[in-house]
């Protein structure tokens, strides 16, 4: 193994993936986190947890660079197997991007330019040295003795209230660049999508039945309940146009390949499916052919119009282990949890 790493085709990433497997302790130190370059690391990260290897990760929040998303994804991934801090922002600058490794026999340090994201962990023109502490004892020490003063002493822990004030008052900075990764067939959450779900799951931890997200076009809402559906077997999707319905089922197919798909609409009735796309008007009259408890998951698309009779007396004969409303207008009063936090409003 060379111990100059200099990017592009050299990948700082192989190099930390196969550290991550060998490690006993991993502390990170970075100037910022993007989302992508979390849901690299994960992997091996998630691998060392499971065999009780404790992660420490040190980050800042100078100029919102550090994506909200980000830390959501590995808080939700890493659970308490991860710490991670933001630095005291009265420090006058915080610029460093290190990886410390102790393994059984030796310890190692990867040091340079490369903060946690796609390009800086891949192709991007970062330069990037590996110390080992057996040929530099007192310079990896040193290293290491900082990031211990650092992580105790000058930084404050991200808990979940703190990171939900954070993505509350966060907007991506106009000078930086969308860093996520290449589209999959399989599509994955991304952005605010992993904050949502992440709120979602933690409400439901805490006896929660309800939710109600509230967000813009164009933030992938029908994306976003699909992904959430993915614990439940039995799906209904309630809407009042035929039209969302039939863009609701390609999203939920994308997401979830299994289990059979059916319509309760017009002249189509299949009360026999997982996931079920009925509108409003329709179910709404033939209630009688469905038992309280018949879905475990209830979607409720442009949920504004919920107060309307219909919507009323469909959610009122259900009872499902989760309802989820999704729209994009702001609600004055509801008896539903909001989700907040990114660009939810």
């Amino acid at each position: 193994m060379y111990n100059a790493i200099t990017g592009i085709n050299d990948h700082l990433i192989f190099y930390l993936n196969d550290s991550l497997q060998r490690a006993v302790r991993i502390r990170f130190i970075v100037s910022f986190l993007l989302e992508s370059g979390a849901k690299l690391l994960v992997g091996e990260l998630e691998n060392a947890v499971k065999r009780g290897v404790p992660v420490k990760i040190l980050t800042g929040r100078y100029l919102g660079i550090t994506e909200p998303s980000a830390l959501y994804y590995l808080m939700d991934k890493l659970g308490d197997g991860v710490e991670i801090r933001f630095i005291d922002e009265k420090l006058c600058s915080f610029h460093p991007k290190a990886y410390l490794f102790d393994h059984d026999d030796e310890s190692e340090i990867y040091v340079g330019s490369s903060n946690i994201s796609k390009t800086a962990l891949t192709d991007g023109v970062e330069w990037n040295y590996r110390l080992l502490k057996s040929s530099a004892p007192n310079d990896y020490n040193k290293f290491s003795t900082m990031f211990d003063t650092l992580f105790y002493e000058n930084s404050a822990p991200v808990t979940e209230k703190v990171l939900r004030q954070y993505a509350k008052n966060w907007r991506r900075p106009s000078f930086a660049r969308t860093d996520i990764l290449e589209v999959k067939e399989v599509p994955e959450p991304f952005g605010v999508q992993v904050e949502a779900l992440y709120e979602l799951k933690k409400a439901r931890e805490e006896g929660i039945n309800k939710g109600l997200v509230v967000a813009a076009t164009g933030v992938g809402k029908t994306y976003l309940s699909a992904f959430d559906s993915q614990d439940f077997d039995k799906v209904l999707f309630l809407a009042h146009r035929e039209e969302i319905l039939r863009q609701a089922e390609h999203t939920y197919r994308s997401v979830r390949s299994d289990g059979e798909y059916g319509y309760y609409l017009g002249g189509r009735k299949d009360t026999g499916a997982d996931v079920l796309f009925a509108t409003v008007q329709t179910l709404s009259n033939h209630l009688d052919q469905f038992k309280e408890d018949q879905f475990d998951y209830i979607v409720v698309d442009e949920f504004h119009h919920a107060a309307a009779d219909s919507y009323l007396k469909v959610l009122e004969h259900f009872n499902p282990r989760f309802l989820l409303g999704l729209t994009g207008k702001q609600l004055r009063r509801w008896s539903l949890r909001k989700v907040s936090g990114g660009c939810w409003n």
